[in-house]
């Protein structure tokens, strides 16, 4: 997916697609890992044997490699998108992230890096909606589904000792989704605070079967997107720390 602003001061549109499709040798794809002319993997030779070299693995050029003896193109991109989800990962290189594209740090650690390529893939499956988390996010009660207030309301005071805190996301004076923690209702991507952004963004429309569930998947998605994040920490932790090695 590529986003492009129609209109807009700054031409600062970037596309880095996994794959090419290219009809023939070109100049640009000389430095690219050698395929038959078809599709082939949009990375550098140059990077490709660093990373083999690196976790003592062979790569194969197109899909997933078994992780143990050999290693895709598809296992590079889940194994990134898991590294740039470790919250530790944005804190630590915070200023340089602000300035350029991020760095990818690769492991030496084959057990480190199998488990962060299986991370990132259920990451993505989440985030394309390939795959759903079951959360339990209801939305039972009748009404007109029309959003014109959007609210987020914790549980009663005798309730807030349980360990684990939900509230409710009114969407008007009767109806709500329920079983959204405060975490959860909280959580940004990209400077927006998803679940709230997304009501606000359809006030005065009334929702339909899909996108009240296409909410609550979306809800449950970020749910487990936190416990993932936590998870990645909890395992670079537990195997060195940052840097990476």
């Amino acid at each position: 997916m590529l986003d492009k602003d129609a209109v807009s001061p700054f031409d600062n549109a970037s596309c880095f697609p996994l794959y090419l499709y290219p009809n023939g040798e070109t100049e640009e794809q000389a430095e690219l890992v050698p395929h038959e002319n078809g599709r082939r993997p949009n990375l550098s030779a140059e990077f490709v044997k660093h990373f083999a070299d690196t976790i003592d693995l062979t790569f194969v050029p197109d899909g997933r490699g078994d992780l143990k003896k050999t290693f895709g193109p598809e296992d590079v991109f889940n194994y990134a998108y898991a590294v740039f989800h470790s919250p530790d990962y944005r804190e630590r290189y915070a200023e340089f992230l602000k300035t350029d594209f991020p760095r990818v740090p690769i492991t030496c650690e084959d057990e480190v890096f199998s488990k962060l390529c299986k991370f990132g893939s259920r990451l993505i499956s989440l985030h394309t909606m390939q795959e759903y988390a079951d959360e339990g996010i209801a939305f039972d009660v009748p009404g007109s589904n029309k959003v014109e207030q959007v609210n987020f309301i914790t549980k009663s005071k005798a309730q807030r000792n349980k360990a684990i805190r939900r509230g409710r996301v009114y969407i008007n004076s009767e109806q709500y989704f329920e079983g959204i923690s405060p975490a959860v209702w909280q959580m940004r991507i990209g400077g927006y605070q998803v679940c709230e952004k997304w009501l606000k963004d359809r006030k005065g429309r009334v929702l339909t079967h899909d996108e009240i569930e296409h909410y609550q998947r979306t809800v449950s998605a970020l749910a487990e997107t936190r416990m993932l994040m936590a998870q990645i920490d909890s395992l670079i932790s537990d195997h060195g720390g940052w840097p990476l090695e």
